[in-house]
């Protein structure tokens, strides 16, 4: 069945989820992202499965893995399958030029990131709005955190210019991760090295991962107006 979708940003993203998962082959191990362009991805993923496709997927969330076995996707894990052929995934921000990523609106970011790691390939599916000169234009850095003594890790990551908040569920009530942790989220601003930030978020007791990917796309998909465009790294 054919999706009917009246908001032609969110169109633009079906087509761009539905690009990227024509790149999966049988027999290929496929990390399978987070959020919505992720959730296109995954269905167009279970039209191919349900005409006769066959892989192997690990999905970065509970939510991914749900959508996924709805479809009847083989999930798999690490323990077998070490190494991932292609991971799809969407992101919050692109630093153009450089391919950079800002990750974890979703809360997903700790377990996208270790699935990006593991890739040969890791493309990522935006619209054009996703596109900036630098990281954090209009987006915070998601900062995964341990629940135990969180208080003082803010206080850390104020130390480098950030401005942190606890983020909350629909309930009013901290989020938290499909590991237990909790999610700051950190205003910088715009980031003028974010290696070097990465870096030094790293460096914090109490940090578990950081939303900056770096070094790590291979390809972006980005849907606009005009089509599809797509982006090589390097």
């Amino acid at each position: 069945m054919t999706l009917q979708i009246s908001d032609p940003r969110e169109e633009q993203k079906r087509l761009a989820a539905i690009e990227a998962a024509s790149m999966v082959r049988d027999g290929m191990v496929v990390g399978l992202g987070s959020g919505t362009t992720s959730a296109y991805m995954i269905d167009e993923l279970g039209r191919r499965w349900a005409e006769g496709l066959r892989f192997s997927a690990i999905p970065t969330s509970e939510r991914s893995a749900e959508q996924a076995r709805s479809h009847g996707i083989r999930l798999v894990t690490f323990a077998s399958h070490p190494q991932i052929d292609l991971d799809i995934d969407g992101a919050d921000e692109v630093e153009m030029g450089t391919l950079n990523l800002i990750k974890g609106r979703g809360g997903a970011l700790f377990r996208e990131k270790i699935v990006a790691a593991a890739s040969r390939r890791f493309v990522v599916v935006v619209d054009e709005s996703k596109l900036v000169r630098r990281l954090g234009h209009h987006m915070p850095v998601p900062v995964e955190v341990t629940t135990f003594g969180w208080e003082l890790t803010a206080t850390r990551l104020r130390d480098l210019g950030a401005r942190p908040t606890l983020r909350l569920d629909q309930h009013g009530t901290p989020f938290c991760t499909d590991g237990g942790n909790l999610i700051l989220d950190c205003n910088f601003g715009e980031i003028a090295d974010s290696v070097a930030l990465a870096r030094k978020i790293r460096a914090i007791v109490g940090v578990i991962e950081s939303g900056l990917f770096i070094g790590r796309t291979s390809e972006v998909i980005v849907a606009g107006q005009d089509g599809l465009k797509h982006l090589m790294a390097g």
